[in-house]
């Protein structure tokens, strides 16, 4: 997690860094439409863990995980082979069982992508909504760009 300049308190975003690989590319050497969804999964996992409250914690201590419910992708600029990127993860609301983020994938300051994420907290053994615990649910508010936590 970056920390503001000027307070070194938190900032409202956590940033991941990555590389494009060959792997990642279209015949053209432009990232593949659908690798997007796999950098904005790895940028979720490493904020998690960044904050202290990562997944397989959750999953062991819990039996709860997170589970993508939707995602709306916006494409703004193609990302090519060799490019260094930048998602940037920020929450834009938290509910008792889900949360709303905010991933933007970026070169050099411009914005190529973003992706809206809907997550919601299920137990692992049948898939059935449940509560956010409270560890998790103060990670993801300490990334909160608007109002604190909602749902109790």
């Amino acid at each position: 997690m970056k920390l503001h300049p000027q307070s070194g308190s938190p900032q409202a975003a956590h940033s991941y860094a990555l590389r494009v690989y060959y792997e990642d590319t279209d015949a053209g050497r432009v990232v593949y439409h659908a690798t997007y969804l796999r950098f904005a999964e790895r940028a979720r996992t490493e904020a998690l863990r960044d904050l202290g409250a990562p997944h397989a914690e959750m999953a062991s201590q819990h039996g709860l995980m997170f589970m993508v419910r939707r995602v709306k992708v916006d494409y703004l600029a193609p990302a090519r082979l060799d490019d260094s990127l930048l998602v940037v993860t920020e929450t834009r609301s938290i509910r008792a069982a889900s949360a709303v983020l905010r991933q933007s994938v970026t070169r050099g300051g411009r914005v190529l992508a973003v992706l809206d994420v809907e997550l919601v907290c299920v137990r692992a053994a049948d898939a059935r909504p449940a509560r956010i615990p409270p560890r998790w649910k103060q990670a993801l508010a300490r990334t909160c760009l608007e109002a604190a936590p909602s749902g109790a």
